[in-house]
């Protein structure tokens, strides 16, 4: 008995071995392609020859022309084709009824993997595509000039790389190492890259980092970055240091998920670390425009919407470029976004306030907590903005700067902003109060050397509604009040203004001089966008100046009816009502002719009587008004109550 299993354990191989020297491997392309059909539901064809060189206990196996069709859902009809294929299987793995792949090499495969929109994937080999766990285990993947496609309807990409590894016949690290470029759409942008990676069969791996070197564009951000990242497709973790830059913040939306403002031309540079649902950019430096900003950026996901918390600071913010933050300046255009035409805003052209709508539609979509410290603050005419600091805040499409706290023309600014865009249109409020603000420093264009006007204080309490800047102040209610006492002002303005123009010509003679202001108020109620003058009063040592009048913020127009009555004796003075009106853009300052002319008129018919009384309608006899200034302070402190209380009562007008 032993004699014959001893025969039939060495004929057995024998007679395989005869076998396959007569017949070779290619009788067992059949039974493979009928068992991976089986099993999977796709058709596997082995279209050229079939051989083995045997080993223990990983026999190497070659297979020429080989095809693993995608399921029937599919776009493409193959998800491989190869050229050549070579690979081991573990033979002990096998009779354990697992497949192994200890090493598969590919030359010139062409791979595409496709995942639908209900989430089935073509590279899982149940017949659902939807088992984590049905995969083919490989140790080592090796291409030669590989070309791989992947496709995901639902998140709008689809990439083709061309892709082999860096050196099939070095050490384990180099050869499982790639190289690839890629194009195609991501996410809806336009995307191409190149680079570097680890082994190709690592891109998925949701527990081992894959070393990346990258560099591309996305839409029309282009991205640097080397590190390593845990899942390519899922980005489980990264930890990369990364150079981004593009024409506006607001297209990184697509690719991170977090709806950053419109903003000017961008370039930065930081570490950028991932994990579980956290996002950091750490020690960042970079530009925005012409402004400079650094600081770290936290992104958390486990809540109900992303929430940001971020520590930012500037040496230099350049006033530019706050201006699509705040809707004076469109957008930037990019090949992505194209710009579009805006007959509104071209309508509109001659207006000064903002007119450009807020996007509302992302800010429900991140809840925010941002402090920014600022320096300097440049504007294009010279206005000097001072040590910004100010926390916004971002809540269910709230949004609040609390406090928006500057320096500005040697005083300060400090109030609290609200935009509520659960609205539509957003309601805002906006609370600010002015302290000691110097006048001449508001103006530095203007020559004022002649005018050193003292503090300005003030209060401007507005509540409107509107998805831009301009519509929300046309809309406004609310109170603003200015204060201005114990300063200096020019005299040749003043003798200007009451067209005294004896005083004119000595003072252009002499030289201008300094003469006191007694004190400044304008008071404003504002209904419907309509500012109502209250008190309007500028009460200097020569003369004062009563106005009244409207300005309408929806219009962009002025009103203002000026009168100045002189406080001392003027033998020639062509006084008269001065009137403020036309555009913000355009305003013109005119005369009351027909009272002047009238004036002049009666100094004529006087003239052809007697010469010498031709002056008389002429002559200022004084001496004006008294506007009361104390009273009047003590009324705008209930509009501005941190004016100086320790200023003395201005003088009266019998002077």
């Amino acid at each position: 008995m032993l004699k014959w299993v001893a025969i039939v354990v060495i004929a057995l191989p024998v007679l395989a071995y005869v076998l396959i020297l007569l017949f070779g491997w290619n009788w067992a392309r059949g039974p493979i392609q009928r068992q991976v059909t089986e099993k999977t539901g796709r058709e596997l064809v082995i279209g050229g020859d079939l051989s083995v060189r045997l080993g223990w206990p990983s026999p190497r196996i070659h297979a020429r022309k080989v095809t693993f069709a995608n399921p029937d859902w599919a776009k493409e009809r193959q998800m491989v084709s190869v050229e050549d294929a070579e690979f081991t299987i573990n033979l002990l793995e096998l009779f354990r009824k697992r497949l192994l792949f200890p090493e598969v090499r590919l030359t010139q495969p062409v791979v595409f993997l496709e995942q639908a929109a209900d989430g089935r994937k073509s590279w899982l080999l149940d017949r659902e595509q939807s088992d984590e766990k049905a995969r083919i285990p490989i140790g080592r993947l090796l291409l030669d000039r590989g070309r791989l496609g992947y496709d995901d309807v639902k998140q709008k990409t689809s990439l083709l790389a061309d892709i082999s590894t860096q050196d099939t016949q070095g050490g384990a690290n180099d050869a499982t190492g790639i190289v690839f470029s890629t194009k195609g759409q991501y996410k809806g942008l336009a995307m191409s890259g190149k680079g570097t990676g680890g082994s190709v069969l690592r891109l998925n791996d949701e527990s081992l980092p894959y070393p990346l070197n990258v560099e591309g564009t996305v839409g029309g951000t282009s991205i640097k970055a080397q590190g390593t990242i845990t899942s390519l497709l899922k980005f489980t973790a990264m930890d990369m240091q990364m150079a981004i830059r593009g024409p506006s913040l607001a297209q990184l939306y697509p690719l991170f998920g977090i709806p950053f403002p419109e903003t000017h031309a961008y370039s930065t540079g930081g570490h950028i670390v991932h994990s579980g649902s956290t996002w950091r950019y750490e020690k960042f430096s970079g530009t925005v425009g012409k402004s400079d900003l650094s600081g770290s950026l936290a992104v958390e996901n486990a809540g109900q919407r992303p929430f940001v918390k971020a520590d930012l600071a500037s040496k230099l913010l350049d006033f530019d470029d706050l201006g699509p933050l705040i809707g004076t300046k469109a957008p930037v255009s990019t090949p992505t976004t194209p710009a579009k035409p805006a007959p509104a805003q071209t309508a509109k052209a001659s207006h000064v306030l903002p007119e450009i709508p807020f996007k509302t539609d992302r800010w429900n979509a991140v809840d925010a907590d941002v402090t920014l410290r600022a320096q300097t603050i440049r504007r294009a005419k010279e206005l000097p903005i001072e040590n910004l600091n100010t926390h916004l805040k971002m809540q269910n499409a709230l949004l609040t700067l609390d406090p928006l706290d500057f320096g500005i023309a040697g005083g300060h600014l400090r109030g609290l902003v609200s935009l509520d865009g659960r609205k539509d249109p957003i309601r805002a409020r906006a609370k600010i109060a002015a302290r000691k603000l110097q006048l001449a420093k508001l103006f530095p264009t203007f020559d004022l050397k002649k005018a050193s006007i003292g503090e300005v204080n003030g209060e401007f309490d507005l509540e409107g509604t509107g998805n831009s800047v301009g519509r929300m102040l046309a809309t406004s209610n609310g109170r603003a009040g200015i204060l201005i006492v114990n300063g200096q002002i020019s005299e040749m303005v003043m003798q200007q203004v009451g067209l005294h123009l004896v005083e004119i010509l000595q003072l252009k003679l002499t030289g201008d001089r300094r003469i006191n202001l007694q004190c400044g108020v304008a008071d404003f109620g504002v209904r419907g966008g309509v500012m109502s003058t209250n008190a309007l009063i500028l009460d200097t040592d020569v003369s004062t100046v009563l106005g009244n009048g409207t300005i309408d913020l929806g219009k962009e127009s002025l009103d203002l009816a000026l009168a100045p009555k002189s406080k001392r004796f003027s033998p020639v003075a062509l006084r008269g009502p001065i009137y403020v009106r036309g555009s913000f853009a355009k305003p013109t300052v005119a005369l009351d002719v027909p009272r002047v002319v009238a004036r002049g008129g009666g100094a004529l018919l006087l003239g052809l009587v007697n010469p010498l009384l031709a002056l008389l309608p002429l002559i200022e006899t004084g001496p004006g008004v008294d506007p009361k200034c104390a009273e009047i302070v003590q009324e705008v402190r209930k509009i501005v109550p941190h004016a100086p209380k320790g200023a003395p009562a201005p003088a009266t007008a019998a002077r």
